[in-house]
């Protein structure tokens, strides 16, 4: 019998998980103007889907009071972001942003799981991430 050593594989290095959701530099802005009239009631702003519209989903976005044990927490731009976990596969890869025109101001999401919307833009169709896209 002969005296056999394993060889341990080499240590490569970890690397960054990417953010489910990234913030233009508008959507930052923003979100740290509400944020400072929040007046520190609220630890970040909660995103997340839900069932709803004409065309199946619509996106949320609420004040977070707390961090939930499984929510995703996106630090981006000085933000604080919590994803709602049943919405973390729908929004992988998003980017938020923040528009204005001369009628309305509004949050966009730029999703690369959306594949389609309703004629009002109030709701979509989202499809879960796949691992090899």
């Amino acid at each position: 019998m002969t005296d056999v050593t394993p060889i341990a594989a080499p240590k490569r290095p970890r690397r960054e998980r990417p953010k489910v959701v990234r913030l233009t530099e508008a959507a930052a802005d923003r979100v740290k103007a509400i944020m400072a009239k929040a007046d520190g009631r609220y630890v970040g702003v909660r995103v997340g889907v839900k069932n709803g519209g004409c065309a199946g989903m619509e996106y949320t976005m609420e004040y977070a009071e707390s961090r939930g044990a499984i929510d995703e927490v996106v630090e981006d731009k000085g933000v604080t972001i919590l994803v709602d976990p049943k919405a973390v596969l729908f929004l992988l890869g998003t980017e938020m942003d923040y528009v204005t025109d001369k009628l309305s101001a509004k949050f966009m999401f730029n999703n690369p799981n959306q594949t389609e919307a309703c004629g009002c833009g109030e709701s979509v169709t989202i499809v879960p991430a796949r691992e090899d896209a």
